[in-house]
């Protein structure tokens, strides 16, 4: 694997892998923009850009679009994030330019026909009732605006139907032209490319990107809070957050490993103890998103009403243990996981190409796969420990519950858990 980088005038990045065992590609544009960057006027708008960039340019409709790229085996998708939004395609070596020039034509030549905002309006709308049918979904939407109540970081990405309605042209346009600039985008590729070959294809189609690097959005502030909401469901999905790590903290690769032993697989504390030992449920998993300036932790289980009491009990005590009892095997283990799905990320040229334009966004470097390898070395047992303990000290829980029955209960212990640590 080659990887090399290009940094164009305008400040538009071009990074790639090229990986000469690969007859196939990946190659997307990244934009160092989502949902927090959004005025509360706008709420939804970056969603909403995302989808509209696929209906339609000055030269092309919505079904040529899709039409062109299908009809060379490639397929084009793309994905709006709190802090990134990405517009990726896959296709045959040969056909790496007419990809690169359609992600190219969607971004800098978009129509905005008011009838397919119109339509788009209510497919969006339609994609906001789908999540309030998908209990174990939508939880994670109330505990992200629990953790960061009244601020852009803690809103859905897919706005509100009142939000999406009011999208417009102009918005989409004001939107387009304040966030997607040369600074904030980065061109990746990998698999069977050719750095130069992309640079210069980059350099002509792009060249209407420019303008200074955007403000930063609203810093963000970790509140904790408790959000219970009766459904009428099967089960109870109850979910809990602390403040993490940003992206950059030193201690991110050892919260990882403490995350990955309490709640990461199979082998994990969480996964043994509740399900396993106990039956108390089918689903429970742990996790971390780091952010720019902040991050979260999360877990999650789906369990019957009547056990939401003592899953909560058992949770709060495993987290509780696990940061004073992690055992060097434990440890072992968590590294060993999370380098195999690094390694496995790089035979998938999918992922590498998003590996390396996040990156470049968070680093502005991309970091050698020995390099990661080693910060996963060295974590110890103190360290992930003295991680876990932070953890729990850091901030009060955000807690979301959705489900039958009153739940508040079992929301009262999982918030315990702050107030144990302090």
């Amino acid at each position: 694997m080659t990887v090399e980088v290009s940094r164009l005038p305008s400040g538009l990045i071009v990074v790639t892998d090229d990986m000469p065992h690969l007859e196939t590609a990946s190659l997307g544009v990244w934009v160092n923009c989502g949902s927090r960057y959004e005025r509360s006027d706008e709420h939804g708008v970056s969603h909403f850009l995302e989808h509209m960039a696929f209906k339609g340019t000055e030269t092309r409709t919505a079904r040529q679009i899709a039409e062109q790229i299908e009809a060379v085996g490639g397929d084009l998708n793309a994905a709006t994030g709190v802090e990134v939004t990405a517009y990726y395609a896959r296709m045959l070596r040969a056909d790496v330019p007419l990809a690169l020039e359609v992600l190219a034509d969607i971004l800098t030549h978009p129509r905005f026909d008011p009838a397919e905002i119109d339509r788009e309006s209510n497919v969006i709308i339609q994609e906001i009732g789908a999540l309030e049918d998908t209990p174990d979904d939508l939880v994670f939407d109330f505990l992200q605006a629990t953790a960061y109540a009244d601020q852009p970081v803690g809103r859905s990405i897919l706005g509100t139907p009142d939000t999406v309605r009011a999208v417009d042209s102009r918005m989409l346009r004001d939107y387009l032209a304040r966030h997607y600039r040369a600074p904030t985008t980065v061109v990746a590729a990998a698999g069977a490319v050719h750095h130069a070959a992309i640079v210069d294809q980059v350099g002509s189609l792009f060249a209407h990107i420019d303008g200074a690097r955007p403000g930063k959005p609203e810093p963000a502030r970790f509140a904790g809070g408790v959000h219970v909401e009766g459904r009428d469901l099967e089960q109870a999905h109850l979910a809990i957050a602390l403040e993490g790590v940003p992206q950059r903290d030193p201690s991110l690769y050892s919260l990882q490993v403490f995350t990955n032993v309490l709640g990461g697989g199979m082998s994990s504390r969480l996964f043994q103890e509740v399900r396993e030992t106990r039956g108390l449920c089918y689903s429970i998993y742990c996790f971390h998103s780091p952010y720019a300036d902040t991050g979260l932790f999360g877990l999650y289980a789906g369990t019957d009403a009547a056990d939401a009491e003592e899953l909560m009990q058992v949770v709060v005590a495993e987290t509780e243990a696990a940061a004073d009892t992690i055992t060097e095997v434990e440890v072992a283990r968590a590294k060993a996981q999370m380098k195999s799905g690094l390694l496995m990320a790089l035979e998938s040229s999918g992922a590498r190409a998003e590996q390396l334009a996040r990156q470049m966004i968070i680093h502005d470097r991309v970091i050698p796969v020995e390099e990661i390898i080693a910060r996963v070395d060295a974590v110890t047992v103190e360290s992930t420990k003295a991680a876990g303990r932070a953890l729990m000290a850091r901030s009060r829980p955000a807690v979301a519950v959705l489900g039958p029955g009153r739940l508040e209960s079992a929301a009262a212990i999982a918030e315990s858990l702050a107030l144990k640590a302090a």
